[in-house]
């Protein structure tokens, strides 16, 4: 017997697609899970990706390079602020900033904080942005 779930913010799949094999059936999110997962979709796309929505995502990727300073905070704020914006209806940003920026990590925690539009509530969610992604860079 599958959980059937009723939410006005919305239900979906998780993400990565996971199954219940009980049930045979596709495990789903709601509420602010769907929201917060649904962000993460958006920021994680670079846009390009999807065949079907040549413009879906974010351009966060061209901040990979850039020097973590003052700059590179307020070019990351406009770029998810405008990506939000877009592809995300429930929800209406009020800012992001960086919460915790470890250069020799190569990562920095942007937090968003945002409010659902449809409950009047506040929420924010932690975005771990990876800027030596996918290298082999040491620094010992």
């Amino acid at each position: 017997m599958t959980k059937d779930i009723k939410s006005f913010l919305g239900t979906g799949w998780s993400f990565p697609p996971s199954f219940d094999k009980s049930a045979a059936s596709v495990l789903m999110i709601s509420d602010i899970e769907d929201i917060e997962e649904s962000i993460r979709i958006i920021l994680t796309t670079t846009p390009g990706e999807r065949t079907m929505l040549p413009d879906f995502g974010c351009n966060i990727r061209k901040l990979v390079f850039e020097v973590a300073d003052a700059r590179f905070s307020g070019e990351l704020n406009h770029v998810i602020y405008h990506a939000l914006l877009e592809y995300e209806p429930r929800i209406k940003m009020i800012d992001c900033q960086v919460v915790d920026q470890t250069m020799e990590k190569g990562v920095a925690y942007v937090q968003i904080n945002y409010i659902v539009i449809a409950t009047n509530t506040r929420h924010n969610m932690v975005y771990p942005f990876y800027y030596l992604e996918g290298t082999n860079i040491s620094t010992r």
